[in-house]
């Protein structure tokens, strides 16, 4: 799920000076060398200047159309008084779009998520203006502060739902503080996927506005491998267990397959979001089939088409030629 970049000591450094001066506004960060690195920290011109002032006058000039830029930012009076924004705009190179998504949960926890109120993910400039966070907040608003009486009936209600209808979502805790929602139905397939009668393939969706992982309805059973990626989506991402039973050597065995498709062909913001998130998802979603579903897999694969994967190519992954070395002959002298 993460990239594997850490935060430099620079970044550290400057990340501390921020903390401890009221007199700075945000701090800019951008990824060089396989670490996260600082750029610069933005000073307001003026003492007591607001938010909206800050923003126009110190990271309107700082955003570029086509660069990806890490935007820790000084918003709240109290703490935790800080905002992480990662902009990633539509125009920006595939890499470092890709890159960028699956290193933002890593700014954070490196510099510490107790410091941050809020994350905010970005493709236009126009929503790192005051009117676009307005708008942020409008949202945000929508989920307004419960009474504890409130939060109670609303947890009865929605258990009462998920027995009704068995469509729940779980909370996967990962790790201290990454939580990962996944519906019951996505669980409870890949369970029957890993018992020892389950049989054909499982296909799981990341549901883009909620980044939660679900099952794709399918009451197709494949029995083979061209069978299978009949069935897996063409046009959009999808992360596919399948558990292929074959006969080879004479044997029998049934080994789970990981397949995960992203399709190139795909266009549009929504395609743009989907093909950012997958990457930063699936280790999450390979934890939790292995730990929460005890689906031990044989074999992993990436391509961007279903169609990319053949069963000559799964049958020679599986079962490697082992190559035989024949011994040095020594050469007949001449003559002989």
């Amino acid at each position: 799920m993460q990239s594997g970049i850490s935060a430099s000591q620079e970044l550290v450094s400057q990340f501390n000076t921020l903390l401890d001066s009221d007199t700075h506004f945000g701090l800019l960060v951008n990824i060089a060398s396989e670490q996260l690195q600082p750029v610069k920290l933005l000073t307001p011109s003026s003492p007591g200047a607001s938010f909206a002032s800050n923003v126009t006058s110190l990271l309107t000039p700082n955003i570029k159309p086509n660069e990806a830029l890490y935007i820790i930012l000084r918003r709240y009076p109290s703490s935790p008084a800080l905002v992480a924004v990662t902009y990633v705009p539509d125009t920006a190179p595939v890499r470092q779009k890709m890159l960028f998504a699956s290193t933002r949960l890593t700014l954070v926890r490196e510099l510490g998520s107790e410091h941050f109120r809020d994350t905010i993910f970005a493709t236009t400039p126009n929503e790192l203006s005051p009117a676009g966070f307005e708008k942020h907040d409008a949202h945000t608003a929508l989920d307004a502060p419960l009474t504890e009486e409130e939060k109670s009936l609303g947890e009865v209600k929605r258990a009462e739902q998920e027995a009704g209808s068995g469509t729940g979502t779980r909370e996967i805790h990962l790790s201290q503080n990454l939580a990962m929602p996944v519906s019951e139905a996505a669980l409870a397939a890949l369970k029957e996927l890993a018992a020892a009668d389950g049989s054909g393939g499982r296909e799981l969706k990341i549901n883009t506005e909620s980044e939660s992982v679900e099952l794709v309805s399918d009451n197709s059973s494949p029995s083979s491998i061209p069978e299978l990626t009949q069935t897996i989506s063409a046009t959009e991402p999808r992360f596919t267990f399948y558990k292929f039973t074959h006969s080879y050597g004479g044997g029998t065995s049934s080994p789970v397959l990981f397949i995960y498709t992203c399709p190139a062909s795909a266009v549009g913001m929504k395609a743009i979001k989907a093909r950012m998130i997958y990457p930063l998802m699936k280790r999450a979603v390979l934890t939790v089939a292995e730990t929460e579903a005890g689906v031990k897999i044989e074999k992993k694969f990436e391509v961007e088409d279903p169609s990319e994967i053949t069963e000559a190519a799964v049958l020679a992954d599986l079962h490697p030629q082992v190559e035989v070395r024949k011994g040095f002959s020594r050469p007949k002298r001449p003559g002989r």
